[in-house]
């Protein structure tokens, strides 16, 4: 038994580190602590300055496209506004001339309204002179055949006839115009 703990005396301690594991282990954790430092750190440091630039710009893109859309909305307005205006003018100049157009057809109603009644008016007067000319050539007839009868002799002279009526007819509108007054 003496034997077995002597040689395990001589054998190393599994507590205790090798010094030549040690030192491949360190030889291997700087290399690669070079290679992270030197190739892999910089990529992700540009990675990160590359992302955060794009997020900077994106921010400045968004507030310059906030601002963009602010002025195209106060343009809207302004615009929305003019139309607005626009169409009231537009709207008060169709009345005012929808009310021009209303007077000029009145007056032209008007107008014509009186050129009617003035052509009436002559054609009442020629049909008046019409029936005072028919009315005396039948009175004239009449009268003489009946002052023919009355006289009792013919009255065929057409100047004498003629005279008769005349006077007749003179005595007739003289004593209308007594009447009338």
């Amino acid at each position: 038994m003496n034997q077995v703990i002597i040689s395990a005396a001589t054998e190393a301690n599994p507590l205790v580190p090798n010094v030549w594991e040690m030192g491949v282990v360190l030889v291997g954790f700087a290399v690669l602590m070079f290679i992270v430092v030197k190739f892999i750190v910089p990529m992700f440091e540009k990675t990160f300055a590359e992302r955060a630039e794009a997020i900077e710009g994106g921010i400045a893109k968004a507030e310059k496209a906030q601002a963009e859309a602010s002025a195209a909305l106060e343009e809207y307005k302004q615009q929305l506004t003019d139309a607005r205006a626009e169409a009231n003018r537009i709207r008060e100049e169709a009345r005012a001339e929808g009310a021009q157009i209303l007077a000029d057809l009145k007056e032209k109603a008007a107008a014509e309204s009186a050129r009617i009644t003035a052509q009436a008016h002559v054609q009442i007067e020629s049909e008046r002179q019409a029936a005072v000319v028919s009315l005396r050539s039948e009175v004239g007839t009449l009268a003489t055949t009946l002052a023919g009868r009355i006289v009792g002799e013919a009255l065929n002279d057409d100047e004498r006839s003629a005279r008769v009526v005349d006077r007749f007819l003179a005595d007739l509108e003289n004593q209308n115009a007594g009447a009338a007054k």
